[in-house]
């Protein structure tokens, strides 16, 4: 994955993106024991999986995302992870195209 895929990242996330023959999103989520204690990392974990979530219509199929969280989003709310992840999508270039 992490050989095969591409890579970008921001200030709170590194998203690593590996194109596949599904018609399926999948997400895979990493916060090291650096970021915090157990409580901090599950906290994370859960708004990165809210922010997928929420999103998951907007991005394009046959994807499997890898999210590493880093330090900075520690002191992140749900606001800012949600835009680090769609600007890392962005970044990317996953989302759907409109259909006029």
């Amino acid at each position: 994955m992490y050989r095969g895929g591409c890579s970008h990242a921001n200030r709170q996330m590194v998203m690593y993106i590996m194109k596949t023959g599904n018609s399926d999103r999948r997400i895979g989520i990493s916060v090291s024991k650096k970021v915090g204690n157990s409580v901090v990392r599950h906290h994370i974990t859960r708004l990165i999986r809210e922010a997928f979530r929420l999103n998951r219509d907007r991005l394009e199929t046959g994807l499997d995302i890898v999210v590493v969280a880093r330090a900075a989003a520690k002191e992140s709310d749900y606001k800012t992870i949600e835009r680090a992840f769609l600007h890392l999508c962005g970044l990317h270039n996953i989302f759907l195209k409109e259909s006029k």
